[in-house]
């Protein structure tokens, strides 16, 4: 295993001595309401497509949807988090730039500030410097929504600690990366146009090259989109650190958790990915589908990335918690 920058080694058991475990006191029922609080929206956006279904809403709109969500997760999960985070596979510079796009495009902010907040979370994940713990607010009903909220949305709107460009010492070393980084809004609007313009091109025959089909393409492959892809990746801020699984020694309080696993292309097998952190595969089980490794092994067998990372039998057994 290979050092992070300025980091210690995030699977060194060192960090586990340093770091006190903390105990969950949340009880079966609160949980329920963690999990309704993140889940509904997702509901209500899928209630709304069925509502819209017939009227302006089509094929084509589904598409772009589902393409434009596949892709900017993709540049968040294979991207910014197992890449240029963790290091889990190497690929060559062209590979890298467009994920750093597809990412940027998913609009969760430019790739080295994301970076850089998560070289810090998992550094210091669930202890007072974390920055989107949801512990740490106190009992009660009232405390845990406090928790919900700093861990899933509130932690973004408060400002950034300082010396953040040290976790990211690394990359800053990539032209490529700093120009991507400082073209932030660039991407994200153009992630924002192609839906766009695929809507006014090929949407509803009653909509073709009109501004109404520009508009509806807008809405589902760019703002739909956009509230999908970040309340899953929020959620594995939240939910998987308080509802899920703990099969492995981690210092925090990690959670594998099988809806996230599912939606956000494996990143929910969050305890997994704790206690093997720079492993490009999370879903460690045959049935823990995890689409995000399933690409990565895709572009090993094609010749556009190697080095890729798995922790070994021995390892995994080792750090397994007897049930």
């Amino acid at each position: 295993m290979t050092e992070q920058p300025n980091l210690q080694r995030l699977d060194d058991p060192a960090i586990e001595k340093l770091t006190p475990h903390i105990e969950l006191k949340m009880g079966k029922f609160e949980k329920a309401i963690h999990l309704a609080v993140v889940v509904l929206p997702f509901v209500g956006v899928i209630g709304a497509m069925v509502l819209l279904w017939g009227y302006h809403f089509s094929w084509v709109y589904l598409l772009t949807l589902f393409v434009g969500y596949l892709l900017s997760a993709v540049g968040i999960t294979v991207g910014y988090h197992r890449l240029f985070t963790h290091k889990s596979f190497e690929t060559f510079g062209f590979v890298q730039a467009i994920l750093a796009i597809l990412g940027s495009m998913a609009l969760e902010g430019p790739v080295l500030q994301w970076v850089a907040q998560h070289r810090r979370h998992h550094q210091h994940s669930d202890d007072h410097d974390d920055p989107h713990s949801p512990h740490h607010h106190g009992e009660g009903i009232v405390n845990m929504f406090k928790g919900i909220w700093h861990a899933h949305v509130g932690w973004i709107m408060k400002p950034d600690a300082p010396g953040l460009q040290r976790y990211v010492a690394d990359l800053v070393q990539s032209r490529t990366l700093r120009w991507i980084n400082s073209t932030f809004f660039v991407w994200a609007g153009l992630g924002m146009f192609i839906p766009a313009l695929v809507g006014a091109l090929f949407g509803r025959p009653d909509t073709w090259w009109s501004w109404s089909g520009a508009l509806i393409g807008f809405l589902w492959g760019g703002a739909v989109r956009i509230f999908l892809v970040h309340h899953v990746t929020w959620s594995i801020n939240s939910v998987c650190h308080i509802w899920g699984k703990k099969d492995f020694k981690s210092h925090d309080e990690s959670r594998n958790n099988v809806v996230f696993g599912v939606l956000a292309l494996g990143e929910g097998w969050h305890n997994n990915h704790h206690a093997f952190p720079t492993s490009a595969r999370h879903g460690l089980k045959w049935w823990q589908l995890d689409l995000s490794y399933a690409l990565i092994k895709l572009m090993e067998m094609v010749g556009l990335a190697w080095r890729v990372r798995v922790p070994s039998p021995e390892h995994i057994q080792r750090k397994q918690l007897t049930t």
